[in-house]
């Protein structure tokens, strides 16, 4: 979802540890073209980092749950 730049905003990267479906936390990396995604612990309930340009802050923080 994160490359649908209509929709969010030119995202140059972003990272950050959420909470899966599951009750699983998902470690993810992503820039255009590479998304990588990792289950494991976290040490923190949560962590959210985007970079970009003419970023829709609104519909990113629905799209993690944050909102």
């Amino acid at each position: 979802a994160l490359s649908d730049s209509e929709k969010y905003g030119m995202i140059l990267r972003a990272k950050g540890i959420v909470a899966g479906a599951d009750g699983e936390w998902l470690h993810f990396d992503y820039v255009p073209g590479a998304p990588e995604i990792r289950r494991g612990p976290a040490d923190y309930t949560g962590r959210l980092c985007v970079i970009g340009a003419e970023l829709d802050e609104e519909r990113i923080a629905a799209l993690f749950g944050v909102a």
